[in-house]
């Protein structure tokens, strides 16, 4: 690819991660889905080549700060009481908040993901019965790129008046490490419960 190439796939890109974070933000889309939708309103080739999830990140955090500024803060910290909640009803599997909730990016559009790390899978759904929590078993993409079971619950939030997806991942004990190493932007990936009420 020659330089001209190169600045007209990093202008694409850039249009892509703004088209893409107004769908994130409006629809609550995960990235990966409004990576391509925003492809398809651009009218753009289907394998064109695709911003990074870091990209499309910085683009919401300027959507939010531009057009959602008087109302996602508030959004935000609803959507963290109700992830601590949750994790303090499942504490006994070392439950850490991932995604736009513990990033916040989030808003009240935005599922919550929490990490269980479990010597026993069965023992964290025997949890959620005794919570008489309505739970669906299902896969969703993993923090490795892999697929992983995840236990999703449709929880009320009475601060936003709606019901927000809450997808508890089960994971092995010994994937706790490597779900604690820093991102691409060397943050913190995920936190516990003391860094979710430290948010708060």
């Amino acid at each position: 690819m020659n330089m001209h190439d190169s600045i007209i796939a990093g202008n694409l890109a850039s249009e892509i991660a703004i088209s893409a974070a107004s769908l994130v933000v409006e629809e609550g889309l995960d990235y990966g889905a409004a990576k391509l939708r925003a492809v398809k309103q651009l009218g753009l080739p289907a394998r064109t080549q695709l911003p990074s999830h870091d990209e499309v990140e910085a683009q919401v955090r300027d959507y939010i700060a531009l057009f959602c500024v008087d109302t996602q803060p508030l959004e935000l910290a609803a959507l963290r009481e109700l992830a601590l909640l949750w994790m303090q009803r499942m504490a006994d599997f070392r439950p850490y908040l991932g995604g736009s909730v513990w990033h916040g990016t989030a808003t009240k559009l935005s599922d919550i993901y929490i990490a269980l790390f479990c010597d026993d899978p069965k023992s964290a759904e025997i949890a959620l019965i005794d919570h008489r929590a309505d739970y669906m078993a299902r896969s969703i993409k993993g923090f490795d790129g892999g697929m992983v079971e995840a236990l999703s619950i449709h929880a009320p939030c009475k601060a936003l008046s709606t019901e927000i997806g809450v997808h508890l991942m089960i994971y092995d004990y010994d994937d706790l490490r490597g779900a604690l190493k820093p991102d691409n932007q060397g943050r913190k990936p995920r936190g516990d419960i003391a860094d979710v009420a430290q948010l708060l």
